[in-house]
């Protein structure tokens, strides 16, 4: 088991994954890395478990990763929230837009509204487009309606006004009234000061939902960093690609979703820079899904997502997620055709080779092809039961009256699962107007490298990295990540000849003073580096694009836009929509660019486990002889011929027949595709 040397301060991150709890730390200028399993009953269990395996020094800086918001939202299990609006639009949120996703589903049920009827509540007031106060609403109705809320029994309460960004004062009005309710509070023009009322009240009502959950959770783990003796500092990761400090993430829960996903973007970014990427895709599959998206040169950002079916509109990566990962289970629909997930064995009870499961799943099938070799699971530490797994689908297969064999079922899952991930690199990829081929695809998560070269192939994607730790890779991502704020104001104008940049300018100027002083008030001491950004769109146009700011961003918007789509409009009238700003504070791991900072592929060494060894493993249909390397003997700037199977602690690699591989010189394994 991997400890730390006894210094006084640790910095450590820790990734909550469905399936593995992933821990990485530096000491002495080298990354280390450990993994346990998760405790889906209470995720800060498993946290205080990897810190004690770690040892804690007498101060400790805690950057989490977490699932708490993103499960919490799966599985409908948020807070009692009562919506407040303006009078007549209590029904924004179930509404919605005319945008179906399943257009020609005929039982298409749509995502219900997490504010049922019954507490959604309208007050008098009336806010014009341009920010002028029509009506505001009277002491003695804001006071009926705290009662009213309290009668109800409401644990959170949402507040989102018509053209609240634009003037906050009746919100404000609301917001005072209803804090004598002593329950929290989420207010649009504090969370989103954009326009769209649907999406904006759909991002008020999420965070509403999900704030005293995770107050509960992060309370918790504070509570318990604290108790185990160190000065414990607890940040969070959020969607957007940076962390935060604990009580932001407890305010504004929206923007930790994606907290986990995000930090394997950032990590991916910054290992494939190492080795001299910068265009790449990055592919993370885990135990519970997959996570794609595309970094051209830097992360994209999204201001419209989707989460759990619900409109979300605060900053966040452009992540495409979809239900396949190690644990996704296969199963005959009944029509009989073989489908994978999104449904996941999860931690509990986990792959039948785990020993506790009896659903066949993803790894279970990468065992029976000999893909995942029994002895050298995590290191050697733990033990995959091949003849379980053989013994159980066996049955299974005969019990749902199915002529394939076992070796048939295991090679029919990985085609199913690797046809959904390809659809998901193709939406990140190809329906974003860029072409895989101009692209490395970066593979990490524990069951990555398992499926990256065959998606690579059939994209015509032209290498595959798979960086050091690949299986904590997210966590090491949150380790090295910046702390980011972002504050966005919707503006609205159009632009028919010259850009109104004095107008601009002191747009930016405001949203730079917020950033400054939250920042500051937080307590970084860093130079504060500032991003700014403008979504741009024709007029007439639904839908915007978001351009870095510069005297040029027209210009640049109508390039894009020719990219993007394959056409413009070089003489039609632009709207500058949303002013966006991103305010910075280096990280203080930014070390992991350099190439002095040692990453070992893994921090087990046993000399038993380092023989060169052979397996039988299942290639289009035919078993073949395979080489078996363990990733810490393989020899930098040698090249090695597949087919082969790459074991490492949090990962196992494979390499197929026809193609070639070496370790270089930042550590990482870099597959030719072709």
């Amino acid at each position: 088991m991997p400890r730390r040397s006894q210094t006084s301060h640790l910095r450590i991150a820790i990734d909550t994954g469905g399936t593995f709890t992933d821990c990485v730390w530096v000491d002495r200028g080298r990354v280390r890395m450990l993994k346990i399993f998760s405790t889906p009953a209470d995720a800060s269990q498993a946290i205080v478990e990897v810190l004690k395996k770690v040892g804690l020094p007498s101060s400790l800086t805690l950057l989490h990763g977490t699932t708490v918001g993103t499960n919490t939202l799966l599985q409908r299990k948020g807070a009692r929230v009562a919506l407040v609006t303006t009078a007549g639009f209590e029904d924004v949120i179930e509404i919605g837009r005319q945008a179906r996703s399943k257009l020609y589903d005929l039982f298409f049920d749509r995502v219900q509204p997490l504010v049922p009827t019954d507490l959604r509540f309208g007050v008098h007031e009336r806010t014009s487009s341009d920010g002028e106060i029509l009506e505001f609403s009277t002491p003695e109705e804001l006071a009926s309606l705290a009662n009213l809320l309290r009668k109800k029994s409401v644990e959170a309460v949402a507040v989102s006004l018509l053209f609240s960004f634009a003037n906050s004062k009746n919100e404000i009005a609301v917001t005072t009234a209803l804090k004598t309710m002593g329950v929290p509070i989420s207010v649009s023009h504090q969370i989103l000061p954009e326009f769209r009322e649907y999406e904006r009240t759909s991002t008020v009502v999420v965070n509403a939902y999900l704030q005293p959950i995770m107050h509960h959770y992060l309370e918790n783990l504070d509570r318990r960093a604290r108790g185990l003796g160190a000065r414990a500092r607890v940040f969070l990761m959020q969607s957007s690609g940076g962390i935060t400090t604990l009580s932001a993430a407890a305010h504004e829960p929206v923007r930790t979703i994606l907290s986990g996903p995000a930090g394997g973007v950032v990590g991916a970014a910054a290992m494939a820079r190492r080795s001299g990427y910068e265009r790449i895709i990055s592919f993370d599959m885990g135990g519970t899904s997959t996570d794609v998206a595309l970094v051209d040169r830097q992360a994209r950002v999204s201001s419209q997502s989707e989460v759990a079916g619900l409109a979300v509109g605060v900053s966040m990566l452009d992540i495409h997620t979809v239900g396949a990962g190690g644990g996704s289970i296969a199963r005959f629909d009944a029509a009989g055709a073989l489908r994978v997930g999104p449904e996941s064995a999860g931690a509990d009870p986990g792959p039948i080779c785990y020993g506790q499961g009896s659903e066949p799943t993803v790894t279970d099938a990468n065992l029976i092809l000999g893909r995942l070799q029994p002895n050298r699971f995590l290191g050697g530490e733990f033990t995959l039961n091949i003849e379980r797994t053989q013994r159980l689908i066996a049955n299974w297969l005969k019990k749902n009256a199915s002529s394939l064999t076992v070796l048939e079922f295991a090679a029919g899952v990985i085609r199913v699962v690797n046809a959904t991930m390809e659809k998901a690199i193709r939406v990140v990829s190809i329906e974003r107007g860029f072409d895989p081929r101009e692209f490395t695809l970066v593979s990490f998560g524990g069951a990555g490298g398992l499926h990256a070269c065959e998606l690579a192939k059939s994209l015509s994607v032209p290498r595959v990295i798979v960086p050091p730790l690949p299986g904590a890779l997210s966590a090491l991502g949150i380790l090295v990540s910046d702390v980011v704020r972002d504050y966005s104001r919707t503006v609205l104008w159009s632009v028919s000849g010259k850009l109104p940049i004095g107008k601009l300018e002191r747009e930016f100027t405001l949203l730079r003073r917020s950033a400054d002083t939250v920042l500051r008030k937080e307590g970084w001491k860093g130079a504060i580096r500032y991003q700014t950004s403008v979504d741009i769109r024709y007029r007439g146009q639904g839908h915007e694009l978001n351009i870095p700011y510069s005297r040029r961003v027209v210009d640049d918007f109508r390039r894009e836009h020719q990219r993007r789509y394959g056409y413009n409009y070089p003489d039609r009238i632009v709207e500058l929509v949303t002013l966006r700003l991103r305010g910075k504070v280096k990280s203080s791991q930014s070390q992991l660019s350099s190439s002095r900072l040692r990453i070992d592929p893994s921090p087990i060494r046993s000399t038993k486990r380092l023989r060169a060894e052979t397996a039988s493993v299942a290639f289009h249909g035919a078993k073949l002889k395979t080489a078996v390397h363990a990733r810490e003997v393989l020899q930098p700037g040698k090249k090695y011929y597949g087919p082969a199977v790459i074991t490492e602690y949090s990962a196992t690699t494979v390499v197929p027949p026809g193609l070639h591989f070496s370790l270089d010189k930042a550590g990482s394994l870099v597959i030719q595709i072709k």
